[in-house]
């Protein structure tokens, strides 16, 4: 079933749009990182066109937006490809953000992970390629696998697992889409930019999929353990969702950032164990923190990665790239909307 905040005809919603303002479709645009997006676009005064099967993304994350004239929304799947083929027309920016989410939810359906980021991804790209509309595409420090080659560049060398765990699907897919879009880049000469992101947290996000620092935060709100999955020794860096948005912003319009791919994230570094802890000591210093074999939060056999660490040099050269959020900022925000759902 198609809805829209606004009126669903092609020729009226070209009546509304002012020629000066630019036009934004983001896939998965009601999801965690898509409505942040959106908020902003629509704060700058553009126009912004959102779908999303909200299988992850939420009506919540939107609500602020319903009813503006600026954003148009549009409960449905990427899948449909007349209706994608109509909002791609409409538009000069294409952020491709929709795929399938979340170590759990990768495990748990895999065949629908698949599907989902191949399928929609090669959808989106072949019609922007049309009208030769920008597309950026979403990608993730997943594809650069068991890799212990660290900090991660870009271009280094991918080192996924066996294809017997369903845990590489997710790392698998997102490189196939970045194959693809680089190719439609190379062959017909497609404008498409690559970000692959760093453990991105922020306001919004939930922990039901996997997600640690919001499970982390939610299990401390509610006076329960903290659970550690595996050893704790993983190391990782977080980048707030704001942060995020800015380069998502400022990247179309950076010179020869089109055809190239960018890491986003941060470099403070923290092991597991030592969020636990910062979170404990910042949000209720009375929870217990334990330990969880891996086999017991998935499945027998899961492989984690060791080290997600981003050399970030490229985007700081591209747009002055800066994370402006610590670590214990981002609890902090977390933290306050959770508390405000309350």
């Amino acid at each position: 079933m198609l809805n829209c905040a606004g009126p669903c005809d092609r020729e009226a919603r070209r009546g509304q749009i002012a020629r000066s303002m630019e036009r934004f479709l983001i896939t998965g645009g009601a999801g965690f990182i898509g409505s942040h997006l959106a908020e902003r676009l629509v704060s700058d005064g553009h126009v912004v066109f959102v779908i999303d099967d909200l299988s992850t993304g939420r009506m919540a994350n939107i609500r602020a937006l319903k009813g503006h004239k600026r954003f148009h929304y549009y409960i449905d799947s990427i899948t449909r490809e007349r209706l994608l083929a109509e909002l791609i027309d409409e538009v000069s920016v294409v952020y491709h953000l929709a795929a399938a989410v979340g170590v759990r939810r990768i495990i748990e359906q895999p065949v629908r992970t698949i599907e989902t980021n191949i399928y929609g991804t090669e959808l989106v790209l072949k019609h922007a390629a049309k009208k030769k509309k920008l597309v950026f595409l979403a990608s993730s420090s997943e594809v650069y696998g068991k890799s212990t080659k660290v900090p991660f560049k870009e271009e280094n060398d991918m080192v996924l697992g066996p294809t017997t765990k369903s845990r590489w699907s997710y790392a698998c897919s997102k490189a196939i889409d970045e194959f693809l879009a680089l190719s439609y880049h190379r062959e017909r000469k497609l404008p498409v930019i690559v970000g692959r992101f760093f453990n991105i947290a922020g306001p919004r996000q939930v922990g039901e999929y996997g997600m640690v620092l919001p499970r982390f935060i939610g299990n401390a709100l509610r006076g329960k353990p903290l659970e550690v999955y595996g050893s704790g020794r993983q190391v990782r860096c977080f980048l707030d969702v704001s942060d995020l948005v800015d380069a998502l912003v400022k990247l179309p319009a950076a010179k020869r950032a089109v055809g190239t791919v960018f890491n986003i994230g941060s470099g403070e570094v923290v092991t597991i164990n030592a969020l636990a802890k910062l979170v404990r000591q910042k949000v209720n210093p009375r929870v217990k923190i334990v330990h969880v074999p891996y086999e017991k939060a998935y499945e027998a056999g899961f492989e984690d990665l060791r080290v997600r660490v981003p050399d970030i040099s490229r985007i700081k050269k591209a747009i002055g790239f800066r994370p402006r959020h610590s670590l214990e900022q981002i609890i902090e925000r977390i933290v306050l909307w959770m508390k405000e759902g309350e």
